[in-house]
């Protein structure tokens, strides 16, 4: 009989039914496409050890004059910078006490309460103690003396927490411990904890941006509440903003045991923005650029304001004739949603347009323009830029921008947006995996959401590939992303972990999971029944760390379009031997079948340890078997 050889289009279509994208691929996951064929993608392991506290919207990686290599990482809890495997607290300090801050035990218990007047906190925020003195037994100098989670705020001036050892252990008062902790005890509050997921409510900026007419308000989640982090270097040092909050600065030279301070802090610092939606260094002309801040003299945000430093400068933003330092107001839109930096401007989005800032040197240093009108993104870190050309995700489209706006042609948008919380749409994250030509966005599925019962976190991607012009998508949960650059592999977080994605073929040592799935062929107009006798495999194992690493192959058919697959046959094809001097690779050169339909599909699966495999073009024996 005959060989017939399949070749299949690059991409998933899922826009489309079955039967009408034959020759295509329409399911997959962990999957990529190279050159036209499909191969499953790069594994991951854990970069570190150490885990952090929160969930991660931010990373950030810079190298010192010195040469460390800092990650900056922001959650709603804290803001952390890894070096070395460890990551080091650098969370703003939001208020000092000195000698305010006193102390109750109650004997049988390990909850403590703290009095403070106006001490301004929320539950689960974190306060450090110093020079507090015993209470006189279990509840020691020690056992005050370090970091603590606050647990409740029973008034606003006191609030409890659960005494510990310094190993973390639970240490119970007794009888002895009346004392107050002292009068000179140092109360550090951190800055309040965020929100860790969207809330319920209506206003501008609820939802997905651009959504709705003009003027009107969104009735879903307010999802710009979420503790959001905007980061850049400034040389070696580091400027931080919390979305609506202040913008602070960590200075490389005192080390990583020292906290980041609130820019009008600093010495010299004149008119600095006290709030913020965004915070960026402009790379070609060194300066500092808030989004959404406040206007000189004022302490009112505004959210479509943009304020720059003077040109080399962190502190002087006062405008002056000697000095580059101003301001410009964006003029569509209500709301600032993001910047981002391509190698020849500032791409601004509101929550109605795009926007396009420039620097053109003195009296004005900058100019802005519109680029598009009715533009949607979804969320704060939707976008990304891959050199002069900016990707984003918007309200049920993708969109490209090199020069002007247009919507990206998209096979894939049903199976995206047909189960794409709308809740969580703040926490879609946009990263670059430029190694393989993709853009990829992390985002949550309703299916996933918390009022279905899930986490309402990122458990799916979607991947368009900028090189082959095709998509693929997959089950994945990521919080953040952030392409190779200083190190070697591309970085992404969750679960309190950084992860190396690219590193090997494994979930951090575990089976990594991939398949694709093939919309069925049919033999002509599909009015012949045929019949299938054998498979010819080809795989490639390359890369590949298990001795025997292997894939299933399944075949199904079909009679009709709108019926359950007939017949199924699953059959492994494996490496049995390699080359060391020569690209060949021996595998099951032939499987054995007995198949019959009018239309039959294909699919590879892989699901052991150690296992990289690339698709080529099987060949299928087969031949017309009869109308009925």
């Amino acid at each position: 009989m005959p060989l017939t050889k399949l070749q299949f289009k690059p991409g998933i279509n899922r826009d489309i039914t079955s039967y009408s994208n034959e020759g295509g691929w329409e399911d997959c996951d962990k999957i990529r496409f190279f050159q036209g064929y499909p191969e499953k993608i790069g594994g991951w392991e854990k970069y570190s050890g150490s885990t952090f506290l929160g969930t991660c919207r931010t990373l950030h990686n810079w190298v010192s004059l010195d040469s460390s290599d800092y990650l900056g990482l922001g959650t709603e809890v804290k803001f952390y910078i890894e070096e070395g495997g460890g990551f080091h607290d650098i969370t703003p300090i939001r208020k000092t006490t000195t000698g305010a801050a006193t102390f109750s035990a109650t004997d049988g218990s390990s909850t403590i309460t703290a009095t403070d007047s106006s001490h301004g906190a929320v539950a689960n925020d974190y306060v450090t103690f110093t020079s507090a003195v015993s209470l006189g037994g279990t509840i020691t100098a020690t056992v005050l003396n370090q970091e603590y989670k606050i647990l409740t705020i029973p008034t606003a001036n006191t609030y409890t927490f659960t005494a510990k050892d310094t190993d973390g252990d639970t240490v119970t008062a007794n009888a002895s411990d009346t004392g107050n902790g002292g009068g000179s005890t140092v109360a550090k509050y951190q800055l309040n904890v965020g929100l860790s997921t969207g809330v319920g409510g209506a206003g501008f900026g609820a939802g997905i941006f651009g959504r709705g007419t003009w003027g009107s308000a969104a009735t879903v989640s307010i999802s710009t509440e979420l503790r959001l982090w905007s980061q850049d270097n400034f040389g070696e040092d580091l400027l931080i903003n919390d979305r609506n909050g202040a913008i602070y600065y960590w200075d490389e030279t005192n080390g990583t045991g020292v906290r980041a301070v609130e820019l009008s802090t600093l010495t010299d610092a004149s008119n600095t923005p006290t709030i913020a939606k965004q915070i960026m260094v402009s790379d070609t002309d060194r300066h500092v650029i808030a989004f959404g801040c406040n206007a000189s003299g004022s302490s009112t945000q505004d959210p479509l304001l943009i304020r720059f430093s003077d040109q080399e400068s962190v502190v002087e933003w006062t405008a002056a004739v000697t000095n580059t330092a101003g301001d410009l107001r964006i003029g569509a839109g209500s709301i600032f949603v993001r910047a981002i930096q391509t190698k020849r401007e500032i791409l601004v989005w509101t929550d109605m347009a795009l926007h396009s800032m420039r620097f053109i040197g003195p009296p004005f240093t900058y100019g802005i323009t519109q680029l598009s009108a009715n533009t949607t993104i979804v969320g704060p870190n939707a976008a990304v830029a891959v050199e002069d050309v900016a990707f984003w995700m918007g309200d049920g489209a993708f969109y490209i921008y090199s020069g002007q706006t247009q919507q990206i042609p998209c096979t894939v948008i049903e199976k995206v947006f047909g189960d794409f919380s709308s809740l969580q749409a703040a926490k879609v994250y946009a990263g670059v995996n430029s190694k393989f030509g993709e853009v990829i966005w992390f985002y949550c599925s309703n299916t996933n959401d918390i009022p279905n019962g899930g986490t309402g976190e990122n458990d799916r991607y979607v991947v368009y590939n900028y090189n082959e012009k095709v998509w693929y998508y997959g089950a994945l949960e990521r919080t953040a992303w952030l392409d190779r650059g200083v190190r070697a592999y591309p970085l992404a977080t969750f679960s309190n972990k950084v992860y190396n994605h690219e590193l090997g073929y494994d979930d951090d040592g575990s089976a990594l999971s991939a398949f694709i799935q093939s919309s069925p062929v049919d033999l002509g107009d599909g009015d012949q029944y045929v019949f299938i006798s054998r498979i010819i495999p080809d795989v490639s194992f390359s890369g590949s760390t298990a001795e025997t690493p292997n894939v299933d192959l399944t075949v199904q058919t079909q009679d009709f379009p709108g019926k359950t697959t007939a017949d199924t046959t699953t059959d492994e094809v494996s490496r049995s031997g390699t080359s060391s001097t020569v690209p060949f690779e021996q595998f099951t050169s032939k499987v054995d079948i007995r198949l019959r339909g009018r239309a039959f599909g294909f699919k590879l699966l892989s699901g052991d340890v150690g296992v990289n495999w690339r698709l080529g073009s099987p060949r299928l024996e087969m031949r017309p078997d009869g109308r009925r």
